[in-house]
């Protein structure tokens, strides 16, 4: 039987621009392995408008840290081959790679041009504010040091449909560039009435040379790095149909078991559905609500009522399209989209995400690493790790729930008889002290179960008609399980 699937982004906002990340995840991959981890979520591995960007400002998609531009020959993360190197020793160990890949916008043009636009409200990009005017913008990129080679294709405005800087005037703004059957995508997030522009200069794709080139691009990056999957970047800016089409061309290009998972950052649940119905449910999306619950749960203790946790989230209605996560990248302190789930509650976070049996569920580099720059913040293995451990070797088979109190709820899983051992109680409380009385089996009967978590020093004995009563913290988490004691928690 096969054990459980479990995704790490490997990658936090604050790490050192030192050129050695890719050093780093070569290093951690038998480590990542021995916890259970089998695929790795790595960051954008293009170059960016400088050696110290993250990325997400992408320059040149076809330097791979290989040319020297933007200041350095490699990237935030290294180099071209230490890249290769690092994906090489992920594969050996049987951990999969999925790139993220950024394709809404482009930044650091190589040089100026002046073309027609006309500006729009930022609030709502469907009303003109300005008649047609000129302005000089950053949009023209030709990528001198990278000499053709692998591509010979040249960015002008004639390929993106928006910018915000005007160097004539030294001024920002959103401008819609002025074009044949050149606007807005109609098939974005209505948010601002039209959501296409989010930043730098925007990709058109409603031009046939666009669609052509990035999915030419696609099959030669996956081709390149020898990747298992991709990460979409912002796909609720991106043509809708095109992200359809450019996902069925690279699967086409690569095999059907090519992974695909995007950001689709909304927190109304059925916009989600309606997009994973617009892309054939081809793209699984981290779920966005569910996170919502548990950065709100993490914030208002026992006022919160567990029982509602997975209520409105993806895993719930789309199980098999949900990557479920605690935080990310975006949502760590003093980023964009900061909603930290707070300490107190990260280890039953991580319970609700790994010991259930719907979902792909993502850990995060900040959480289990710490987090760097200004304002560090410490890693949490110590927390993380026996939930990792509980899901590579207990948390299979049945789930039966019991979400009968707001403030201590619980569930099993019964096990299977593949997996020796396997099968796993787990309880949170978000109040006070509290116990859990649940069926694990008559089977079991006689078992003697101990906490994997170490918060509690009991030994439970199942009792002959398979029930047990599993103790908790007050806020806080027990994992209960028959222990393995040749394996290291």
């Amino acid at each position: 039987m096969k054990r459980n699937h479990t995704m790490i982004q490997f990658f936090e906002w604050h790490l050192e621009a030192d050129a050695n990340h890719w050093n780093r995840l070569k290093k951690a991959a038998p480590a990542l392995k021995n916890r259970g981890i089998d695929a790795v979520w790595i960051p954008p591995v293009t170059k960016g408008m400088s050696a110290e960007d993250t990325g997400y400002a992408p320059y040149d998609l076809y330097d791979l840290g290989e040319f020297d531009q933007k200041g350095s020959v490699a990237t935030k993360y290294g180099t071209k081959k230490q890249l290769l190197d690092a994906i090489r020793t992920c594969h050996d160990h049987n951990i999969q790679v999925y790139a993220d890949i950024v394709m809404n916008h482009k930044a650091g043009a190589d040089d100026t041009e002046v073309f027609q636009v006309i500006e729009v409200d930022p609030n709502d990009r469907t009303k003109e504010v300005s008649e047609p005017f000129d302005i000089e913008g950053w949009t023209k990129f030709t990528f001198p040091n990278r000499d053709n080679k692998y591509s010979s294709f040249k960015w002008g405005f004639e390929y993106f449909n928006g910018t915000d800087f005007d160097t004539m005037k030294d001024r920002t703004g959103v401008f819609r560039i002025i074009g044949d059957n050149k606007t807005w995508n109609d098939e974005v997030d209505d948010e601002f009435s039209n959501y296409d522009y989010l930043m730098f200069a925007n990709i058109d794709y409603n031009h046939p040379e666009v669609q052509e080139e990035m999915i030419r691009w696609g099959k030669w990056f996956a081709d390149s790095l020898h990747c298992n999957g991709f990460r979409l970047d912002a796909m609720k800016h991106i043509n809708h149909a095109f992200i359809k089409l450019f996902a069925e061309q690279i699967a086409q290009h690569c095999g059907d078991d090519f992974y695909f998972v995007g950001e689709f950052w909304k927190h109304d649940l059925e916009a989600c559905q309606q997009f994973l119905e617009q892309v054939d449910y081809n793209i699984d999306l981290f779920d966005v609500a569910l996170h919502d619950k548990l950065h709100t749960a993490s914030k208002s203790g026992n006022d919160f009522n567990l029982t509602t946790i997975f209520d409105d989230t993806l895993v719930q209605s789309h199980p098999l399209q949900a990557v479920t996560f605690v935080d990310n990248h975006d949502t760590q302190p003093g980023e964009a989209l900061e909603s930290w789930v707070e300490d107190r509650f990260k280890q039953s976070a991580y319970s609700l995400i790994l010991l259930r049996k719907d979902g792909y569920p993502c850990i995060f580099y900040g959480d289990y690493f710490g987090i760097s720059g200004e304002n560090p913040i410490d890693p949490k293995q110590e927390a993380i790790n026996p939930i990792l451990y509980a899901r590579y070797h207990k948390a299979y088979g049945e789930q039966e729930d019991y979400f009968d109190h707001p403030n201590t709820i619980g569930w099993v899983r019964c096990g299977v008889p593949e997996i020796e051992r396997s099968g796993c109680a787990v309880v949170i409380s978000n109040g006070d002290d509290g116990e859990k009385r649940m069926r694990v089996g008559e089977e079991r009967a006689g078992e003697i179960w101990v906490d994997l978590t170490g918060t509690r020093d009991e030994h439970i004995a199942i009792e002959e008609d398979g029930f047990a009563a599993f103790p908790v913290n007050g806020g806080s988490v027990s994992v209960w399980a028959l222990p393995q004691e040749d394996v290291e928690l």
